[in-house]
């Protein structure tokens, strides 16, 4: 519970949340105990008032490839991960991919490098300036 959130993730969240509508997830891959752990920390640290990402709209699955149905299911446009072999599972998905964090390798051109939450907001916003919202 002492481990803080990452700089700026919940004020970006929260941004992108707004430019969603309200049409956000956090979709994690775990076992049943560390999804325990997880979901104590998020209320622990109020994520969903500070986000706007209700607890209803949290997704836990036990393993990567288990994201899939939940992207088809919701139809996600875009995907923050920091797992280059879940954005691989959903490279013909998901039309927009960012790669979140410190990569140690060449990352792919098809995938949007995001190495901090700013970046994220970044990138997310100059994507969704081209489009209109809840288009692909």
């Amino acid at each position: 519970m002492s481990t803080p959130p990452n700089p700026d993730a919940f004020a970006v969240l929260s941004r992108l949340v707004t430019r969603f509508d309200g049409e956000a997830r956090v979709i994690s891959t775990c076992g049943p105990r560390i999804e325990q752990r997880a979901r104590q920390w998020l209320d622990h640290h109020d994520f969903a008032a500070r986000t706007g990402i209700p607890r209803e709209h949290w997704r836990f699955c036990g393993t990567r490839a288990g994201k899939a149905p939940h992207r088809a299911e919701l139809g996600i446009t875009h995907m923050i991960d920091d797992r280059l072999d879940l954005h691989t599972i959903l490279r013909e998905l998901v039309p927009r991919l960012y790669l979140f964090g410190a990569q140690a390798g060449p990352i792919p051109g098809w995938l949007t490098h995001t190495p901090d939450w700013r970046a994220v907001g970044r990138a997310v916003g100059a994507d969704l300036a081209g489009q209109a919202l809840g288009s692909p």
